[in-house]
């Protein structure tokens, strides 16, 4: 999810489209919130990891 928030990011902002940016920064956050709670180690989606 990190990656594809940041390719998100990336062509919103070579295409100029401000949609496209905002879903990848909805995604990337997302993606960096479940990082860390997986490092903490809190369950994720019955998992006790998310990679």
């Amino acid at each position: 999810m990190i990656i594809f928030g940041i390719v998100l990011l990336i062509i919103g902002l070579i295409t100029g489209v401000a949609i496209i940016w905002t879903i990848g920064m909805i995604v990337l956050v997302i993606g960096l919130v479940l990082l860390v709670a997986g490092t903490l180690g809190h369950a994720v989606g019955g998992r006790r990891h998310y990679f």
